[in-house]
This record gives C-alpha cells, structure tokens and sequence, in this order.
C-alpha cells in the first residue's frame, strides 16, 4: 500500500481528505503512482500531467523521502520506505511570486 498526499484543490476535486492509500502493481515509480491515482480518481486525470505527454505539470513537484524527484525521469525507482507505505509521497504545489 502506497500512501499519497495531494494538495488541498486536488482531494477538494477528488473528495478525499487527507492522504490517499493506493495498491500500485509493480515497480513503484512516480508514473506507476501517477496511473494508480488517476484509475481510481479519473477527475484528476489531466490535473497532475499533462494528457498526452504524461509530462508533470508546471507548479507540481513531487518528494519522497525527502528527496525531490519532480525533474526525475517517472520511472525511476522510488525509495523503499514510499514503496512500504512507511513514507508518503507527497505532491506538492510550487508557488511563485516576485
């Protein structure tokens, strides 16, 4: 089991509250995660990664561990402690100002 934590406007779009448990088959990477949340969540579809490239959205970063792996290719593996369910894996929305 996978724990997932996703910013505030995608559990209000998702219905949930507070972090996701997801079963991910095989290698747990962030595109494996990713697919897992958007079958049983479809109205995030689009939200997290662009539709046809699959690309992370920009203001999305993903962290594991407490490692970044937002600009990781989404089939690295991802540490242990998030495949365990020990850690989450955080989506986080980036903010930007000036």
């Amino acid at each position: 089991m996978v724990r997932v934590v996703i910013p505030f406007h995608l559990r209000t779009l998702a219905r949930v509250q507070g972090e996701v448990q997801l079963e991910v088959e095989g290698p747990v990477t962030v595109r494996a995660i990713l697919d897992a949340l958007e079958a049983r969540f479809p109205m995030l579809r689009g939200t997290i990664r662009d539709h046809v490239t699959l690309d992370r959205r920009p203001f999305l970063r993903f962290f594991a561990c407490e490692q970044d792996f937002s600009n990781e290719p989404s089939e690295v593996l991802l540490p242990e402690g998030v495949a365990t369910g020990a850690e989450p894996f955080l989506i986080v929305g980036a903010l930007a100002g000036g």
